[in-house]
């Protein structure tokens, strides 16, 4: 192989970076969300940048809800959520799914799938902190993104909920990682 080469495998996919990189939602982008209110439907911010986090959270009336997204404070992804951020989800009863790609959850950015589940749990155990046991979830993320080898694909989530059990969660904070949060806020987003 060439140093070139060897040089490309080894940097990590992003460079520490801020969630601010760009303009907020246009005016058709509000009115989308407006729509989605009407309809029920969730907005997903886990694509969004910063001042489009804001615009939403200052137009939506359904809790606010990163499906696949992790924690800006132990990971500079620019697709991680700031603490100001999370606050807000929090206070909006919403949601942060934890997204298992290996550069999301690496302080380092790193590509490697030898990534500890201990990392992950890092994040849950921020996002448990910072937003409540009743706000977190999985987020996944397994399109195709590269994910710590021992969770690989969805058969190898009861390995992360080891981890989570190791790691103090008991059977009832599990059950509300795994699913039932997600249960509440679908319920509280759609329109009966």
């Amino acid at each position: 192989m060439e140093p070139a080469q060897r040089l490309r495998r080894r940097r990590p996919i992003h460079v520490p970076s801020s969630p601010d990189t760009g303009p907020g939602l246009t005016d058709v982008g509000r009115e989308l969300v407006r729509e989605c209110n009407r309809l029920g439907v969730l907005a997903d911010l886990s694509h969004i940048n910063e001042k489009g986090f804001w615009d939403v959270a200052g137009l939506t009336e359904v809790p606010l809800v990163a499906t696949h997204s992790n924690v800006h404070a132990l990971c500079h992804a620019s697709r991680n959520l700031t603490d100001r951020q999370l606050d807000a989800i929090r206070d909006s009863d919403g949601m942060v799914g934890v997204n298992f790609t290996v550069t999301f959850l690496r302080g380092d950015g790193g590509e490697s799938e030898d990534t500890p589940l201990e990392t992950a749990v890092r994040h849950v155990d921020y996002l448990v902190e910072r937003v409540g046991i009743d706000r977190v979830g999985f987020g996944s993320d397994f399109d195709g993104a590269k994910v710590p080898a021992k969770i690989g694909d969805v058969s190898g989530l009861p390995n992360l909920l080891t981890a989570l059990r190791a790691a103090g969660y008991d059977d009832a904070s599990l059950g509300k990682l795994a699913h039932e949060n997600w249960v509440r806020v679908l319920r509280a987003t759609w329109q009966e």
